[in-house]
This record gives C-alpha cells, sequence and structure tokens, in this order.
C-alpha cells in the first residue's frame, strides 16, 4: 500500500492577519529541538510503515523554508532513512516569497525536493499589505523565477479572491500575471474569516471592507474561466493544473486514501483511525523526546461517518465519485443508499449522476456546501 506522508513545520516570519493555522513567530530558538524531535517522530514510523511505500510528501507550514538547508537535510535524510521512499515520489515544500534565495532553491532541487508551493495570495501591494503580508509583487515574480532557473518544473502558487478591497480586476491580473509566469499550478481560494484571527476582530468592529456577496461570485465565476483559458484544466473546487500537474498528494485526501501525518498539529488518516497531534511546540518536543506519541485527538470512524466523508471528499473533484469504488471500499451500493438524494439534486441540476458515476455540475461547484450537505444529512 502506498501512503502519503504530511510533515508540518509551524514557525512563521509574521503571522498573516486571515490566518488561523497553528503556526508561530519569534520561536527561533526551538528550531533545532522541533527538527531533531521530528527526525524522531519519522523514525518512529519504520517499524509501523515497513510493508508500505512512501510516493507523496507534502512539506507544510507555517513557513517551512524558514528552516536552515542544514535543518532540511536532517529531516529529509530521517525520511530516507527510516521510510519506504519511491523513487519517482512527489516531494512538495511551501515557501514564502523573500524567504527563499537561489542557492537555497538549488539545495531544495538537490535534496530531492521536486515541487514547490509559493504563497502569493495576488499580485497587488496594495492588497499583500491589507492583509498583512511580508512580500512584495516584484518579490513574488522574482522567486518564482529564480525557482525555475534553479530547476523546478513542478511550480504551484496560491491566490486568493475576496480580500478586502479587492475587484474582479485584480483577479484577473493576478491569474493573467501567473499565466505569463508559465507556473504549472493554481490554488485559488475564497477568503474566509476565521475566529480569534485580526480579520475576524475587524469585521466585528465594521473595519473590514469585503467585497459583497455579488462581487465575491463574479470573482469566483472570473476564476472558473480564466484559468482554464489559459491551459489550467480545473480538477477540484479551488485547483487548477497544466496536464499532468495535478498534486498527487492532495489528491490522496480527496481519494479517501491513507496519509501520515508527522510534527505539530498534523493530521493522520490511517484505515478507520484520526488522530491529530498536539498544537503546541513546546508539548510535541517534550511528548517525543519522552518516546511518547504526541498525539491530542484520537477518533475511531464509524462507517456512516467514514462515507459521508467519502462522498464529500470525492465531489470536490471534477471527475467526481465512481460507484465501483465506492461500493469496492464499503462494500456496499452507493445507488440503492443514496437513490433519494441523487434524485433531489439532479432535479435542482447540482450532480450529474450517469451509468459510472455522480459529480457536480457547474452550479453544483459553485453551491458546493448543498451537495455536500445532502449526502451527510
Amino acid at each position: 500500500m502506498n501512503l502519503g506522508l504530511y510533515l508540518h513545520i509551524p514557525f512563521c516570519r509574521q503571522k498573516c492577519l486571515y490566518c488561523d493555522f497553528p503556526s508561530y513567530t519569534n520561536m527561533e530558538y526551538l528550531y533545532n529541538d522541533y527538527v531533531a524531535a521530528l527526525s524522531r517522530e519519522i523514525a518512529a514510523q519504520g517499524g509501523i510503515c515497513a510493508h508500505h511505500t512512501v510516493d507523496t510528501i507534502y512539506i507544510g507550514g507555517g513557513t517551512p523554508t524558514l528552516l536552515s538547508n542544514q535543518q532540511i537535510g536532517t529531516i529529509m535524510n530521517s525520511i530516507r532513512l527510516n521510510l519506504n521512499l519511491a523513487a519517482d515520489a512527489e516531494i512538495s515544500i511551501e515557501a514564502n516569497p523573500g524567504t527563499v534565495d537561489y542557492h537555497k532553491l538549488v539545495f531544495l532541487k538537490e535534496y530531492g525536493i521536486n515541487r514547490i508551493s509559493f504563497g502569493v495570495q495576488c499580485f497587488s501591494d496594495r492588497l499583500l499589505s491589507k492583509i498583512g503580508r511580508i512580500h512584495s509583487s516584484s518579490d513574488a515574480v522574482e522567486t518564482i523565477n529564480m525557482a525555475r532557473k534553479a530547476g523546478f518544473d513542478n511550480i504551484n502558487i496560491d491566490l486568493m479572491y475576496g480580500l478586502p478591497g479587492q475587484t474582479t480586476r485584480d483577479l484577473r491580473h493576478s491569474i493573467e500575471t501567473a499565466a505569463s509566469l508559465n507556473i504549472q499550478h493554481l490554488s485559488i481560494y475564497g477568503l474566509k474569516v476565521e475566529e480569534d484571527t485580526p480579520f475576524a476582530e475587524l469585521q466585528v468592529s465594521g473595519k473590514l471592507d469585503l467585497p459583497n456577496d455579488n462581487d465575491e461570485e463574479e470573482m469566483y465565476d472570473l476564476a472558473a474561466a480564466l484559468a482554464p483559458h489559459y491551459g489550467y484544466e480545473r480538477y477540484e473546487i479551488s485547483n487548477y493544473a497544466r496536464l499532468g500537474f495535478a498534486c498527487k498528494h492532495n489528491l490522496k485526501y480527496w481519494r479517501y486514501q491513507p496519509y501520515l501525518g508527522l510534527g505539530v498539529s498534523a493530521h493522520t488518516f490511517w484505515g478507520k483511525e484520526r488522530r491529530e497531534n498536539t498544537t503546541s511546540v513546546a508539548e510535541y518536543i517534550k511528548a517525543v523526546n519522552a518516546g511518547r506519541p504526541a498525539v491530542d485527538f484520537r477518533e475511531t470512524i464509524t462507517t456512516q461517518n467514514a462515507m459521508a466523508e467519502y462522498v464529500f471528499l470525492a465531489l470536490r473533484t471534477v471527475s467526481g465519485l465512481r460507484y465501483e469504488d465506492f461500493n469496492s471500499y464499503f462494500e456496499d451500493d452507493f445507488l440503492q443508499r443514496y437513490q433519494e438524494v441523487i434524485q433531489d439534486l439532479e432535479q435542482r441540476n447540482l450532480i450529474i449522476a450517469d451509468s459510472l458515476g455522480v459529480r457536480m455540475t457547474e452550479i453544483g461547484m459553485k453551491y458546493g456546501n448543498i451537495v455536500f450537505l445532502a449526502f451527510m444529512a
């Protein structure tokens, strides 16, 4: 069986105003201890994963590239020493523009990292300042060009819409700029104001100038039309790729395949169990160094919940859900189980069901939560 591996590096130079991910600033003094603990946690998986091959790795954060070359090398060496890594594994790392130079990018490529994802968000200095990003649009362009010069031919950038003060013209400029830079993959997300973030406080006080619902819908429609125009095929609600460059690691999530999550706050999905590591860097280091699991939450997934999750995740993809796959996974009959739901959603033009499977329509993609909730009821 093949596995995906997610490694979380929870350190940032500056917390973005919209971010609610487990990431922390001013912890440079813990970098070495954290890397040592993460390497130990990787080593502890060797026996468990002895009969499995890791064919995708995603190093996320935070900003993983804040670590030194030596620290990143220590992590990669621990993976190769303790796990069965496929020769053609997709190995991704997240980076922020302005946090890497050419020499670091060359190091990453030489160490086997073959896919890089930049948190660009937009190519507008005005908007970047409003959301608390520390890079400029010129930093982003320069970093992307450096990555290509360093040998990366599989580059993703994250873009956002629905930002304070953003217009459809701004979003068009960002997508067109990405296309002109010959990016292989685009992830285009709508802003969601999360609790306990600076943006949430600004929204409560009426100081967050967000686009209205109609404007945000126009931005969604623009992204869905413009990205394919420039050769990016949509394969998931928020993800677009040139031919052959869909993210293999993320496809594991949407296909309900097993993955191992290591590091602070990392999630693991294996068999019928889901678990999450502690969100505290200090507690994580303490637990791993004591030889204890750093797990803070663990649950056994019921068959009913597993079915709902399987459907929800599969329908996020443009290809949708194949009856044969669902029936084989659960030893059940999808059409019998969800017959009434399927008929209702088809009548509302939210899904298409044919002889092989079910997938969302363009309208269904836009109002996906309606579809997901119907199957989860």
